[in-house]
């Protein structure tokens, strides 16, 4: 499947199905493959950190994770993407698609990760290991996951799981590595999801920013995604 280009970005057009696939195959594969959903916010920042740029140039896989970026592509590039691949969705299908697929969780508050393989196994994952994401020796920690040689490996860790990924990515012994946000405090209960119909309509992020305070010093790099496409635009 051709690639896609966003703003100096890549992006692989995929739908739940293609994503599903081409993560079957990374499975399959050797090496350890990074899949990176990507959204306007991680687009706004990776105008400024080349860190994260190059893991996103570098990544196996790029969904499109935002409504925004459904929107850019079809603005930019007259292309109708057919569906967000999200970070939380995809994960969760995940489950669903390979029952006892061995998942290292990496994330989250601590105890957030314990509460969070609970609800993986309920849901079909068996969890080889968790540690939170407050740490600041990287090294005990990406020991620790080569150790477990999981076949996927969740890393939750807001602005730094991309680059904490792509830097240790040839040591992780993973097959696939993901960055997933805030899926762990999801699944562990700690954050809920908009109502399914904000979902479909797009607007969930909408819904997560205007409740959650902690998120509104994020909003503006939406307004910013929004300028950058339309003066690419023009």
């Amino acid at each position: 499947m051709e690639r896609l280009e966003i703003l100096g970005l890549p992006l692989d057009p995929v739908g739940m199905e293609e994503a599903l696939a081409r993560v079957q195959g990374f499975l399959e594969g050797p090496g350890t493959h990074q899949v990176v959903t990507l959204n306007p916010e991680i687009v706004v920042r990776a105008q400024e950190d080349e860190a994260l740029r190059r893991a996103i140039l570098e990544a196996e896989l790029v969904t499109p994770d935002g409504v925004g970026i459904l929107w850019a592509a079809k603005r930019l590039l007259g292309r109708e993407l057919k569906e967000r691949v999200t970070g939380v969705d995809l994960t969760l299908a995940l489950f669903r698609r390979f029952p006892g697929i061995r998942v290292y969780l990496l994330g989250g508050k601590p105890g957030v990760a314990e509460r969070a393989a609970e609800e993986a196994q309920r849901l079909g994952a068996q969890v080889v290991g968790v540690h939170h994401g407050y740490f600041q020796e990287e090294a005990p920690v990406v020991a620790d996951i080569r150790a477990k040689a999981p076949d996927l490996l969740l890393v939750g860790m807001g602005e730094r799981q991309e680059t904490f990924i792509h830097r240790h990515k040839a040591h992780l012994g993973a097959r696939v590595a993901m960055g997933v946000g805030g899926t762990l405090d999801v699944l562990a209960g700690e954050a809920w999801r908009p109502p399914l119909w904000a979902q479909r309509l797009g607007v969930e992020w909408l819904l997560r920013v205007g409740l959650d305070p902690k998120r509104w010093k994020r909003a503006p790099r939406l307004f910013r995604f929004a300028h950058m496409v339309l003066r690419e635009r023009r």
